[in-house]
């Protein structure tokens, strides 16, 4: 039932019934019947299984007299098992090494030499092979059963110290069979498994040095390059093998070895021979560049290793498409970085002479591996592989950044230098994808890196607009770059005026969605006290695309805030102004939804509107133009400070309550809407503190009204940051004290009742 019943129901009962007939007193009986030789092989599969449950979980329920008729059994059983099914048998292998992490060391002290012994001894009519390969399963399995078994803390580290003493019986059995020239592929590759388990134990690196440089003898053939490069691999990540040096530096020859495979392989298009390889020089590189760095006279050889790397993250090729294996190369770049800031400043030195060109070298290869395939190529990708391709240049952005730190101004005067000779060169005309990635190196540090003192950058801001952008990822790229550099034009306002019409111009094509208003928003808020010349001009054009509705809802409301930060930077007649050209349109929506019944449609339409109110509200606070002003180097410019009225935001508020009261009236029962009105009284308050307080006793009233019918948390936030503010207010403390208390007196009816429900 349990395999081949159609009824997914059945299955679940046999299931269920089968796992309590595991762990039952009664399965001792029966899983021996259930492995003779007449059954099907799941139904000696469930046998050989329940024997594994109870060694492992009811190992207490033995008596110790029986320990080696239990033992004697499961042999003959593997014995029998070896030319039979390959998934029984492996059972009964766990189950066998089972018992020996539980008898070892003092019941069973020679576990290993025995289980050797009993499978070299000829007899049962198995032939050699079969036992061969039925004892390698054996001992496979023993460390991977020791890293899952359930034994006390205290047999764990006994049960490890034996079974490391057991590594010498183990090592020249599998010495032996891999170098035999008549042993079998099944043989060797059940070697080189048997050897990535027993590593996992933390077996010393020097004890099995002959047997890794064995494993290299492996990798030439087909058939066991994946376990080989496994195996080679686990030995030589184990965080132990440091300490063994000398084993190390054997080792940097034998990877060394494997260029003139992994050049043929990369020629060949095998892109699983050269990802193997490249797994080894990486795990070498990346868990040993300390300790190989140390060895000074073996400089060279070391070099040599990380050249190999190097040649594995330019390996040619589109990632993911047509190559997988740069990318396993990029935290090895990380880790040598690391290592060499690392030494005292003498020895770092020496080291920086090696490195930095390497490190050059390395920015090159990476931003020619993030260049977009040509447009044709890109448009055949999937979904799954142009997101890959993004999360991979993601990660060679996060690596340039990191470089940075070592090379420093130099790495944007090179970047500088090449995206000029590009751009200025008439008569080779360069691809955009050379340009886009020069870009891209850019604003990858810029983002992160304070790059105000770089001497490069007007030059840079200078060559944008020379840029021919004929293509959407181009375009981004040059939109993201404009907006890392937002600090800097803050401080160098004269270049604005050659980048912000390229921002304007894009926050027209939907396709730039994204980067384009964002990159406005880091504009208005760095730049805001240098862009008054230009304000008319951007609230024309972002009024003109929203009215379009180019965006999707979220670069809505970013481009609210951005307008919020440039507002504030104007004198209140230009704000007032300005707001109500920008807000008219969305009011006079707002009134004819207001009129209509309510239904699922205007309810978003309602909830857009609040939210781009709330936005524009969240980024204008004009009480930072006098703070502001006078910051930076430049002798201190007074502004006029804030006229006496009301702030503007409280002007808008104030034109909109009944308006607003009206909505909230038909969508009280509604949690969305009342959340969203909230919101604009929340994000302004926040925004204006004091400058509120002409609100204060009409949004309280209406706030005890809203509570008092349908109580909902979002009126209780506000509450809160009402009473935050003004409590301590003489003039305001009457409304807000009555809010208190009625809002007190609503919350704990509500909690009476839910008492008595």
């Amino acid at each position: 039932q349990l395999y081949y019943d159609p009824n997914i129901e059945n299955k679940n009962l046999a299931q269920k019934w089968l796992m309590q007939a595991q762990v039952s007193p009664q399965a001792w009986q029966f899983c021996w019947a259930l492995l003779s030789p007449d059954k099907v092989p799941e139904i000696q599969y469930f046998g050989a299984s329940a024997l594994h449950t109870k060694i492992s979980r009811y190992w207490s329920d033995i008596p110790s007299d029986q320990y080696e008729t239990l033992k004697t059994q499961l042999f003959s059983q593997i014995a029998c098992f070896s030319s039979g099914s390959k998934m029984v048998l492996t059972r009964l292998c766990v189950a066998l090494a089972s018992l020996a992490l539980n008898t070892m060391p003092e019941a069973w002290p020679g576990a290993v030499p025995e289980m050797v012994r009993v499978f070299q001894e000829e007899g049962g009519g198995v032939d050699g092979r079969a036992r061969c390969l039925a004892l390698l399963e054996l001992l496979t399995v023993l460390p991977e059963e020791f890293q899952t078994s359930r034994l006390p803390q205290y047999r764990k580290g006994q049960v490890r110290g034996a079974l490391g003493r057991e590594w010498g019986s183990v090592c020249p059995l599998l010495q032996q069979l891999l170098r035999r020239g008549d042993s079998p592929g099944a043989v060797k590759a059940r070697v080189l498994r048997c050897l990535s388990s027993w590593v996992l134990l933390d077996v010393p690196l020097s004890e099995s040095e002959g047997l890794v440089e064995d494993c290299f003898t492996a990798l030439p053939d087909p058939e066991l390059f994946d376990t080989a490069v496994e195996a080679i691999v686990n030995a030589i990540s184990q965080p132990d093998s440091q300490r063994y040096v000398n084993t190390l530096l054997k080792l940097v020859p034998q990877v060394l070895s494997l260029q003139e495979q992994l050049r043929e392989a990369v020629q060949n298009g095998d892109m699983e021979t050269s990802h193997g390889i490249c797994r080894i020089a990486v795990a070498l590189g990346e868990n040993h560049s300390r300790a190989l760095l140390e060895q000074v006279e073996h400089w060279q050889g070391f070099l040599a290793l990380v050249n190999m790397i190097m040649f594995c993250t330019g390996i040619p090729g589109h990632y993911p498409v047509n190559e997988t294996t740069s990318s396993l190369t990029l935290t090895f770049w990380y880790t040598l970085q690391d290592d060499i800031m690392s030494f005292d400043s003498e020895r770092q030195a020496v080291y920086l002479q090696v490195y930095r060109p390497v490190y050059f070298q390395l920015v090159d290869v990476l931003l020619h591996k993030a260049q977009f395939p040509s447009d044709q190529e890109y448009a055949s990708w999937s979904s799954d592989e142009k997101e890959q391709f993004r999360i991979y240049r993601v990660d060679i952005s996060d690596t340039l950044m990191y470089v940075y730190e070592m090379l420093g101004a130099e790495l944007l005067s090179n970047l500088y230098e090449k995206l000029g000779r590009i751009l200025t060169n008439t008569e080779q005309a360069s691809s955009w994808q050379h340009t886009e990635a020069l870009l891209y190196g850019f604003q990858s540090i810029a983002e992160t890196i304070d790059v105000n003192y770089s001497d490069v950058i007007p030059g840079l801001i200078g060559l944008i607009p020379r840029i021919s952008i004929n293509n959407v990822q181009l375009a981004d790229t040059v939109m993201f770059t404009i907006g890392a550099l937002a600090e800097w034009l803050a401080d160098h306002p004269v270049m604005l005026s050659s980048v912000l019409p390229l921002v304007l111009q894009a926050l027209g094509n939907p396709d730039l969605s994204v980067s384009s208003v964002s990159t406005l928003k880091k504009i208005c808020r760095e730049c805001k006290y240098d862009l008054p010349p230009y304000a008319t001009n951007i609230v024309a054009v972002s009024q003109e695309v929203l009215i379009k509705q180019i965006h999707k809802t979220s670069q809505c409301m970013w481009l609210m805030q951005a307008l919020g930060f440039l507002l504030s930077a104007l004198p209140v007649e230009e704000i007032l102004r300005n707001l109500h050209s920008l807000i008219t349109p969305y009011i006079q929506q707002l009134e004819k939804l207001a009129d209509e019944t309510p239904n699922p449609s205007n309810k978003l339409a309602i909830i857009h509107i609040l939210g781009l109110l709330s936005n524009l509200f969240t980024t204008l606070d004009i009480s930072k133009q006098e703070d502001e002003s006078g910051e930076g180097t430049a002798p201190p410019v007074k502004t006029a400070p804030p006229p006496p009225g009301p702030n503007p935001v409280v002007v808008v508020l104030q034109q909109v309550f009944a308006l607003i009261q009206t909505v909230l009236s038909k969508w009280l029962n509604d949690s969305q809407v009342v959340e969203a009105v909230c919101a604009i009284f929340e994000k302004s308050v926040k925004t204006l503190l004091h400058d509120f307080a002409p609100m204060v006793s009409q949004l309280s009233e209406m706030l005890g009204q809203m509570y008092s019918t349908i109580p909902q948390a979002s009126a209780l936030d506000l509450t809160r940051q009402m009473v935050h503010i003004f409590a301590s207010e003489t003039d305001n403390f009457p409304p807000i004290k009555a809010l208190f208390e009625l809002v007190t007196s609503v919350t704990l009816s509500i909690f009476q009742q839910e008492a008595r429900g």
